[in-house]
């Protein structure tokens, strides 16, 4: 992924998280729409086939955040950014209504992150 070299860590950690996050999203919910009427083995298959292309960006995002940031600085910004591809996946994707909780549990995320980045 030598194209990134250029970005900051912080950036370079958190684009590949957030396409990590979009795989694994629609590897652990995509199926509930989509293979529904199929059997529950052909939808984990599928959902680990697309779980392949997560960890094939998740953990060089792990590698290169651990050069910066803490373990718990790096788990708190992978849930941000979980939440962050959730909630657009939910409502747009899955055609869930849009929730008030969601921005109660965003509100929590932003005080996780104050705390764990606060001594940085």
């Amino acid at each position: 992924m030598s194209w990134l070299t250029g970005l900051p860590i912080w950036m370079q950690t958190a684009g590949l998280l957030v396409l990590s996050n979009i795989f694994m999203t629609f590897a652990w919910y995509g199926h509930l729409k989509n293979l529904n009427h199929k059997p529950w083995i052909i939808a984990a298959l599928v959902s680990w086939g697309i779980a392949l292309f997560e960890y094939l960006l998740q953990v060089p995002a792990n590698r290169i955040g651990a050069t910066q940031f803490s373990l718990a600085q790096l788990k708190i910004m992978q849930e941000v950014i979980t939440l962050a591809v959730f909630v657009p996946f939910a409502i747009f994707y899955m055609q869930q209504p849009i929730k008030l909780d969601y921005l109660w549990a965003g509100l929590c995320l932003l005080g996780a992150v104050y705390f764990i980045f606060r001594s940085t």
